[in-house]
């Protein structure tokens, strides 16, 4: 299975797709349900461990760990494997 990280790098590379029809849902602690949904448009960097978003007038490091769904139009693509103890 692919990795969230490996997905969103190939989204972000590949011509053949738009980053922008992308959508990464995410755990955020204090967020409401914990989870947060960002959009590709305001995806900005990718590194190693984790992407980084704009946040209002900074930006905000999200660790790859913590995605939970990947959409593309609308579709889930990617979604962390279920674990009993969540």
């Amino acid at each position: 299975m692919r990795t969230s990280h490996a997905l969103i790098l190939r989204l972000w590379h590949d011509p053949a797709f738009n980053i922008n029809k992308t959508a990464v849902e995410y755990v955020d602690r204090g967020a409401p349900e914990e989870r947060s949904t960002e959009y590709g448009v305001y995806i900005i960097n990718l590194d190693r461990h984790y992407f980084e978003i704009i946040s209002g007038e900074k930006t905000k490091a999200i660790p790859y760990h913590r995605i939970r769904r990947i959409t593309y139009i609308g579709i889930t693509i990617w979604k962390k494997p279920i674990n009993p103890a969540e």
